[in-house]
């Protein structure tokens, strides 16, 4: 069975930094992906499908340090449901996007820096032709 999520998209607010009870750091954030098609008018219509994704360890650092609201991001995954109970009693549901890879898309130079006073220099990532070469479909 395979469990995976490939996604090109454009993240909706800066990652947010926890950290699990054994001081791994976990980030979170929004990311958008938009779909374009033509509608029985023959008008495009564009939808945005929004996901939640989460980092661990190595990889949340490096979202943390580079990555911010408006990035334009290549992600690998897997898809995770779970469910919770609210201090009311009430269900809870969510589906996330846990990350193993990250691409940074943008331009190199227009990555925050670690401090976030400024620009910094975004490590390595691939040729966003590349990446898409990549992709087994």
């Amino acid at each position: 069975m395979v469990n995976k999520v490939l996604l090109i998209g454009r993240l909706g607010k800066d990652p947010e930094v926890r950290y699990t009870p054994d001081g791994m750091m976990v980030t979170n954030f929004s990311m958008a992906t938009d779909e374009q098609r033509k509608d029985k008018n023959g008008q495009k219509v564009q939808r945005t499908e929004w996901h939640r994704i989460v980092t661990f360890g190595k990889l949340a650092e490096i979202c943390s340090s580079y990555l911010s609201k408006g990035k334009l991001i290549f992600l690998e995954g897997r898809i995770q449901s779970r469910s919770w109970d609210d201090k009311d009693g009430n269900k809870h549901y969510a589906t996330e996007i846990i990350a193993s890879d990250m691409r940074m898309l943008d331009s190199k130079g227009t990555a925050k820096s670690p401090d976030g006073t400024g620009p910094e220099f975004a490590p390595p990532y691939s040729d966003p032709e590349q990446v898409l070469d990549d992709v087994p479909f």
